[in-house]
């Protein structure tokens, strides 16, 4: 298959069946983002506000890009700002891993760190700020109409083809700027009406579920945190205000209900995951896992289930996630290194 440049190759992410993590009654399926090209399901969102500023011509050619991240979207802006020529500086919080900093400089954007006691609401201020200052574009994925109507046009769109065989029961995401969320929603509704959509948030930061209502926008911004809000694992996941975006799924009544997980449930989901189905994920998406094993748990007999899984594992290596994973072999590791050849073969092999 043959792509004029990198950009064509976003989009169209497998749908994996889970056979051993799976409750035997349901048929459990996970969409797998990370087989994007830059790992994550923000490439689309990339893609989509940067086309759509294009066509508007709010983008102007070689104008300088800006947007604020926790890292998925600015290594997808990353990458489609190198491929088309634009410059792009990126704001993102002091608290988020290390490795999503170097990959966004690697790709040739600049990052600009904001206080991690500012939270998510300091690094969009400081967005906004140099997009003032400078004149240059901000792509607003938070409140940004281009976002959910990528995933409208994309991801739903797929998910429905992918299930046009059999009905599709129940829908798991959680939800960062809810594009995913809205986007996708938006289309099952309409034409998978009997699916339901059912959003996954932190135990420690229930915004969705507390019902208080703090969405931001440019001209409705919050100065602090959501009420409900407290630190959590999940890197790009529930930041500390409701997103305008978000915000479209609850006016259009597109959740049927929330779950909220942990940190140490996503955390498990996620290795996992990565131990017995060999898919190898972040913590957002065993987050996400989580919340569908808990709706897999009560589901009626043969009911089919789908996952978002939204990135990979490599984001998160300097994370708690990898915590307990050993760089030096452990006393076993040593064990099978010193022992005599043949010692630890199957039966067959060594005689």
């Amino acid at each position: 298959m043959k792509f004029n440049d990198i950009l064509g190759t976003i989009g169209n992410t497998p749908v994996v069946r889970i056979n051993k993590l799976a409750p035997a009654h349901v048929k459990l399926y996970v969409k797998v983002e990370s087989f994007n090209p830059l790992g994550s399901v923000k490439d689309r969102l990339a893609l989509g506000v940067i086309e759509a500023a294009e066509k508007s011509g709010a983008l102007k050619p070689g104008q300088t890009v800006v947007e604020a991240t926790s890292g998925n979207t600015g290594i997808g802006l990353a990458m489609v700002c190198a491929a088309k020529g634009y410059p792009l500086v990126l704001t993102m919080a002091e608290s988020f891993s290390v490795e999503r900093r170097k990959l966004m400089r690697f790709l040739g954007a600049k990052v600009v760190l904001t206080p991690a006691a500012e939270r998510a609401n300091g690094m969009v201020r400081k967005a906004e700020e140099l997009a003032l200052q400078n004149g240059w574009f901000q792509t607003r994925q938070f409140e940004n109409d281009a976002n959910p109507d990528m995933h409208s046009r994309t991801t739903a769109l797929e998910i429905i083809k992918d299930f046009s065989d059999e009905p599709l029961n129940y829908w798991v995401t959680g939800f960062g700027t809810g594009g995913t969320l809205t986007g996708v929603g938006r289309v099952l509704r309409k034409q998978s009406p009997d699916t339901k959509i059912i959003v996954a948030e932190p135990e420690g930061a229930p915004m969705l579920t507390s019902g208080e209502r703090q969405e931001r926008r440019a001209d409705h911004a919050a100065t602090g945190s959501h009420p409900a809000w407290k630190p959590h694992p999940y890197q790009g996941w529930s930041p500390d205000f409701i997103p305008w975006v978000t915000n479209h799924a609850i006016t259009e009544k597109l959740i049927d209900e929330v779950i909220t997980t942990t940190g140490p449930e996503g955390m498990k989901c996620s290795m996992d995951l990565a131990q017995k189905e060999g898919i190898f994920v972040g913590i957002s998406a065993g987050g996400t896992f989580a919340a569908a094993l808990k709706v897999a748990q009560r589901a009626a007999e043969g009911s089919t289930i789908l996952v978002m899984l939204p990135d990979t594992g490599e984001r998160y290596l300097s994370t708690p996630l990898f915590a307990d994973v050993p760089a030096d072999m452990s006393p076993e590791e040593e064990a099978i290194s010193l022992s005599t050849p043949g010692q630890h073969l199957p039966p067959k092999a060594a005689a």
